[in-house]
């Protein structure tokens, strides 16, 4: 025994974690009066030595679940997100970090923190002075259109003329859309429901202006008070949107900008009946956030009068 732990002192560094808890329990058990080591500072530098070998063992594997646990999430997310721990001191309010960015994958909990909006500081200027140009022109030159749309939503059923309804914006801020009124009076009463086809729910003259898109033409509106662009990811609801995120985390980076009346994924998915079907459409809106450009906006703003005339809204 005296040898042994002789070894033990003159030797520490070659000593394993595996080895510790064996050792310690020796250590214990031996008698004072007649262990070699019955010295005060024998006694602290085994013990330091046991708990920081403790300790760094615990560290790694801890490093190691982390490393692990980040990997496989890395690996079924093909758009980048950013991934901090609650500990993390971050430029927000606590509240509307967990309300807004709390996420579970394989009962992991992860915020997701968006890296700010997706168009750098001129893209946005300039964006935002083609909306407000484009948004007084389309009200100015379209007025005629504008009063018989009214007119004949106001004839062809009971009701107000105009519809608002409350819809998550950039940064998860909620505003009232406006749309001409296309469905009965109370067609939600139920609750929160996606438009179908043939929705009984649905006028003979909505059916009409929801096909042509004309009922969404209040939105310029919207965007003159800067709710919404011309050009940007269609806006849900609340409701919905819990529904995507739990499906598709990512539509998260579709509210790091401004939502639009019309979109690459409207013009070239159309309208979604299912939240699976909203899944998909999503995917088209995040290709457009890789490159927000004039010319692109321009392309979709074409493709959007080329549906109205073929009548192929919903």
């Amino acid at each position: 025994m005296k040898a042994e732990n002789q070894y033990i002192i003159h030797h520490q560094s070659t000593l394993s974690v595996e080895e510790i808890p064996h050792i310690f329990h020796c250590f214990l058990v031996s008698k004072p009066e007649k262990s070699p080591l019955n010295t005060n500072k024998t006694h602290f530098d085994l013990m330091a030595y046991f708990l920081a070998l403790s300790k760094q063992k615990l560290e790694n594997k801890k490093d190691m679940l982390r490393d692990s646990q980040i990997q496989e999430i890395n690996k079924v997310s093909r758009v980048e997100q950013s991934m901090v721990m609650p500990n993390v001191m971050l430029k927000t309010t606590f509240s509307n970090l967990i309300e807004h960015n709390f996420v579970h994958y394989a009962d992991f909990p992860l915020i997701l923190i968006n890296k700010g909006e997706a168009i750098d500081i001129s893209t946005k200027f300039f964006k935002r002075c083609f909306d407000i140009l484009f948004s007084l022109t389309a009200m100015i030159l379209g007025a005629p259109v504008f009063l018989l749309v009214a007119a004949l939503t106001k004839l062809t059923s009971r009701g107000p003329v105009f519809y608002k309804q409350e819809r998550m914006g950039l940064n998860e801020i909620p505003f009232y859309i406006y749309k001409f009124r296309s469905m009965r009076v109370n067609a939600e009463k139920a609750g929160p429901q996606l438009a179908k086809d043939n929705d009984p729910r649905i006028t003979k003259w909505g059916k009409f202006i929801r096909k042509t898109r004309l009922d969404e033409l209040p939105q310029f509106w919207n965007v003159l008070k800067g709710d919404m662009s011309v050009v940007g990811p269609r806006p849900e609801r609340a409701h919905f949107i819990e529904q995507i995120v739990s499906k598709a985390p990512n539509y998260k980076k579709l509210l790091t900008i401004k939502p639009g009346i019309t979109s690459i994924g409207q013009v070239n998915f159309g309208y979604a009946q299912t939240i699976d079907e909203m899944c998909e459409r999503m995917l088209l809106d995040l290709q457009y956030l890789q490159g927000i450009n004039f010319f692109s906006d321009i392309s979709i703003i074409f493709k959007t009068v080329k549906v109205m005339f073929q009548g192929k809204g919903k």
